[in-house]
Order: structure tokens, then C-alpha cells, then sequence
């Protein structure tokens, strides 16, 4: 099954909350405020929220006025345009070119990092790529032991220690092991939650101060995981994390899961990153590369 399949499934809970809203929207009605308050106001139920919605239907009014459109259906493709501009730089492949390259995986307890982790790898090894993991969240109980899983299930290396172990010390452990083995890729799991978010950004941050240390000029890609059920609060994770962490990339999990999912929009245009992957489901597959034309689509 293709991403734009995957993708209008796991949109379906979405398109069945705001599908028929629509559906009434751009069925030959004419363009006047009317339809456009009814717009706005199925934006913001798919979770695009206030500001992304406001940006959106100004720029939408602005192309209405400017070409004269009065049929309902061009306002449904000028909209299709905006949405996808919003999502540019979104997709395509992580820049992993160097030998090692390493993945950094961060976010909140709970968003799927540790599945996350295991489907990337599984994807990179069947790419002809080697991998290492590094059980980095020593702090939660049977994190190190989930991980391990995942590294069976996929074919990877991993380097654990027991909960409670520094975390830094694990991913310094997992990168000389990957330089001296010559693995293509070293994935590292993260601490989701500490006793307060102060000790978790400090640990964040000492763990990206080693990395640059014992590996400088290798290409790095810190993924934000995002669980996509939890709306507005993704928002919130993503500016957050975006400001201490460095993050290139999100992942948007759980999106099977969601009747909002406008958040992908939210959450691009607030923080200006590209979401290089969407999770859809349980399987190593259901991980997939993010297409955002293709998303769109499935959205509208």
C-alpha cells in the first residue's frame, strides 16, 4: 500500500469529522463570507488552530479577491495551494551521507520514540545501511529492554546499560562502538521526562555536546517525535524542544489515531521545521516518509 493510501486511511477518523463539513463547503455554493466563516471554522476542528488558520484564510481571502474566484471548487484548490506551502521542506530523505552518521530521537514520554527508533532502523537496514542503537533513556523502567526488542526485531547492534546509568555515558559507549565496528548509522534514544524539564534540556544538551565531540563533521539529524492525538500540546513540545535541541526534523506519530489531523500544519508553519516522517500504524512499514502533496490530498 503507498503513502497516499496509508495516508487517506489513517486521515479517516479526520475526514469522517470534518468530512462532510466540506464536502457542503465546495458543493457549488457561492464564494461569499459565509463560506468562508464555515472554512475557518472547519480549520480550526481539524486542528490547524487559531494562528495557522488565521494565516491561512487571509492568504486565501487575498487570492479570491485577487483572481475573482466565485466558484466554490477553485477556493478548494487555491486552499490545496496554501496547505502545501506550508508543508515545503517537508519529506525527503534524512541527510545521512557520512560513515558513522548519527540520529538523535527526542520527545516527551509516551509518543513512540522507542517504536519509532525500531521502524527507522528496520527501514535503514533494509536500505543496505548498518545500525547501532544506543538505549539513552535510562531513566524510565523497561526502556533499555523495549529497545533491545526492537533491535532483534530489525537486525541492529545496541549498546544498553542498566536503569539509572548516565545517559551520556550509554551514547558515547554506542559511538565508539560504531566507529570501531564501522556502522553506517547510530541511532540514539533520549530521556523523555526527568524530575523537572530543566534536567531534561541539560541532559539533552550534554548529550549533543558529546556527540559533537567524539563524531564532528558527521551528518546529524535530531527527529522530534510527536504524538499527533495530543493536538495543541504537540505545539507546544515542538517549540519547546525546538529551542534547546536543535531539531531538524519531526515525526508525527499515532496519526491513525487522531480526528485532527490539520496538527501536521500547525505544527510546521509554528515552528518552521520539516516533518520527515509520519506513523499511520503498528507495522515496521507503517512508518513512512512524508509526502505533503500527497497529504494534502488525503486531508481535503
Amino acid at each position: 500500500m503507498g503513502f497516499f493510501e496509508k495516508i487517506k486511511q489513517g486521515l479517516r477518523k479526520t475526514r469522517e469529522s470534518i468530512g462532510a463539513m466540506l464536502s457542503s463547503i465546495f458543493s457549488g455554493r457561492r464564494v461569499d463570507e459565509d463560506l468562508m466563516d464555515e472554512l475557518e471554522e472547519v480549520l480550526i476542528l481539524a486542528d490547524l488552530g487559531i494562528e495557522c488558520t488565521d494565516k491561512v484564510m487571509t492568504e486565501l481571502r487575498q487570492r479570491i479577491k485577487e483572481k475573482k474566484i466565485e466558484a466554490s471548487e477553485d477556493v478548494r484548490e487555491e486552499l490545496r495551494e496554501i496547505l502545501r506551502g506550508i508543508l515545503v521542506g517537508s519529506g525527503g530523505a534524512l541527510k545521512l551521507d557520512t560513515t558513522p552518521s548519527i540520529i538523535m530521537v527526542i520527545g516527551v514520554n509516551g509518543v513512540g520514540k522507542t517504536t519509532t527508533i525500531g521502524k527507522i532502523a528496520g527501514q535503514l537496514i533494509r536500505s543496505g545501511k548498518s545500525v547501532i542503537m544506543a538505549a539513552g533513556d535510562t531513566f524510565r523502567a523497561a526502556a533499555a529492554e523495549q529497545l533491545t526488542i526492537w533491535a532483534e526485531r530489525s537486525g541492529a547492534a545496541i549498546v544498553a546499560r542498566g536503569e539509572g546509568a548516565d545517559p551520556a555515558s550509554v551514547i558515547f559507549d554506542a559511538i565508539q562502538s560504531g566507529k570501531a565496528r564501522g556502522h553506517d548509522v547510530i541511532i540514539c534514544d533520549t530521556a523523555g521526562r526527568l524530575h523537572n524539564k530543566s534536567n531534561l534540556m541539560n541532559e539533552l544538551a550534554k548529550i549533543d555536546r558529546i556527540i559533537n565531540r567524539e563524531l564532528p563533521g558527521a551528518d546529524k539529524e535530531v527527529l522530534l517525535v510527536i504524538d499527533a492525538t495530543t493536538g495543541q500540546n504537540g505545539l507546544i513540545q515542538a517549540n519547546e524542544f525546538k529551542n534547546v535541541a536543535g531539531v531538524t526534523g519531526l515525526v508525527l506519530t499515532k496519526l491513525d489515531g487522531t480526528a485532527k489531523g490539520g496538527i501536521a500544519l500547525a505544527i510546521a508553519d509554528s515552528c518552521g521545521l520539516p516533518i520527515r516522517y509520519v506513523g499511520v500504524g503498528e507495522q515496521m512499514d507503517d512508518l513512512m516518509p512524508f509526502d505533503a502533496d500527497q497529504y494534502v490530498d488525503a486531508l481535503l
